[in-house]
């Protein structure tokens, strides 16, 4: 269960980056209505993805 825990954390996290990255360089899907947002959410998101492969690897 903790893997599967970890592994939807990691999924969570790039589909985070995908979302306010794409945000981020071409204006899609939120039209860059607050850069400082986009990129909040892009260190919370690196951040997450650490935690969960970090918590994955511990695990093994």
């Amino acid at each position: 269960m903790q893997k599967a825990l970890c592994l939807v954390g990691s999924v969570v996290a790039v589909l985070l980056l995908l979302v306010f990255g794409l945000d981020l360089a071409v204006g899609f899907p939120f039209h860059r209505v607050s850069m400082v947002m986009d990129v909040g959410c892009l260190l919370c998101s690196a951040a997450l993805g650490y935690i969960s492969w970090a918590t994955l690897k511990e695990q093994k």
